[in-house]
């Protein structure tokens, strides 16, 4: 795991408010959401791991350094 600094963590939240939407790149966990599975991130926690939640109802965290999403819009919600 990655140790991530005050303004990368500040860059990733303004990056990723609530709302906005993404596509699993890669994630590499045994019980990961297929590649391509999109999601509604909720947050950015401490250590820079986005907080989704996934459209196949799947909770698990994108890890900062390991795992890779790419903005695919904002939830219209």
């Amino acid at each position: 795991m990655s140790i991530i600094g005050k303004e990368t963590l500040s860059i990733l939240r303004s990056g990723y408010p609530a709302g906005t939407r993404v596509e699993l790149i890669k994630m590499d966990d045994v019980q990961a959401p297929p590649k391509g599975t999109l999601g509604t991130v909720y947050g950015v926690d401490d250590t820079g791991s986005i907080l989704v939640h996934w459209d196949n109802g799947s909770g698990l965290n994108v890890i900062f350094g390991e795992d890779l999403v790419r903005k695919v819009g904002r939830s219209h919600e």
